[in-house]
C-alpha cells in the first residue's frame, strides 16, 4: 500500500524498533500528526489473553481526565422520572418503545453511546441483533446499564470511554485528539492504561500486556515499551 509524502515523511520521525516512554511517545504522536483536521489520538493494546474464555475477558469504562474532545451523542432508555432525569443531565434522545420503533423501521443511528435503566432490558433486548454487531447494546460492566442514568450521562458527555477486548485480544480506544498536547494525552493514556491493567483477569498468565501502539487518525503508529507499563 502506498502512503503519502506526509505520511512517509512523519513515519521518519520514528525509529521502528525503538519502544518509546509515554511522554515521548505523545511527543512523537503530535509531531507525526499532519492531516488539516483535528486527528483524534487512538491507543491499540495486545493483551496476552484469550478472550473467546468469559474468565479472561477485559471490558470496563473509565471518564478520561480531559475527555476526548468528541461529544458523544446519548439515546437514553428510560420511562417517567428516569427519564426527566436523563433529559435534565443531558441526553440527545430519550424514549421507550418509540425509540425501539424507531431504530427497526427506520434504520436509525443518529447516536454514540444508548444507555438504558434496569426496568427498560426487556424492551432494548429486543434490539440485540442491531446494537450487537455495533457495539451499542447497553451493558452493566460499561455502566451504560443503570438506575442512575443522570449520572451515567454526565459521565458520558465528560469523556468516559468504554474498552474492551476485540476478537483479536486487542482493545482500541481512543484518548483524546491531537489538540490536546501530549502533556493532557499522557495523562489520558496513563488513566486509561491504569483502568486497563487493574482489570487484568486472575486467569490471564504469561505477559499480560503484549504490545502497546498509539498513533493519530492519518499518522504513523508509535510503539510503548509495554513491559514499563505493567
Amino acid at each position: 500500500m502506498s502512503r503519502g509524502k506526509k505520511y512517509v515523511d512523519s513515519a521518519k520521525l520514528i525509529d521502528r524498533a525503538a519502544q518509546y516512554d509515554v511522554a515521548e511517545a505523545m511527543e512523537l504522536v503530535v509531531k507525526t500528526a499532519s492531516a488539516k483536521f483535528d486527528e483524534t489520538v487512538e491507543l491499540h493494546v495486545k493483551l496476552g489473553v484469550d478472550s473467546r474464555h468469559a474468565d479472561q475477558q477485559v471490558r470496563g469504562a473509565i471518564v478520561l481526565p480531559h475527555g476526548t474532545g468528541k461529544t458523544q451523542r446519548v439515546l437514553v432508555f428510560a420511562k417517567g422520572d428516569k427519564a426527566e432525569e436523563a433529559k435534565a443531565a443531558g441526553a440527545d434522545y430519550v424514549g421507550e418503545m418509540d425509540m425501539v420503533e424507531k431504530i427497526q423501521k427506520e434504520n436509525w443511528f443518529d447516536y454514540d453511546v444508548v444507555v438504558a435503566t434496569p426496568d427498560m432490558m426487556g424492551v432494548v433486548g429486543r434490539l440485540g441483533k442491531v446494537l450487537g454487531p455495533k457495539g451499542l447494546m447497553p451493558s452493566p460492566k460499561a455502566g451504560t446499564v443503570s438506575p442512575n442514568v443522570g449520572q451515567a450521562v454526565s459521565e458520558i458527555k465528560a469523556g468516559k470511554v468504554e474498552y474492551r477486548l476485540d476478537k483479536t485480544n486487542i482493545i482500541h480506544c481512543p484518548i483524546g485528539k491531537v489538540s490536546f498536547g501530549a502533556k493532557k494525552l499522557a495523562e489520558n493514556f496513563n488513566a486509561i492504561m491504569g483502568a486497563i491493567i487493574k482489570a487484568k483477569p486472575a486467569a490471564a498468565k504469561g505477559q499480560y500486556v503484549r504490545s502497546c501502539v498509539c498513533a493519530a487518525t492519518m499518522g504513523p503508529g508509535v510503539k510503548l515499551n509495554a513491559a514499563k507499563l505493567v
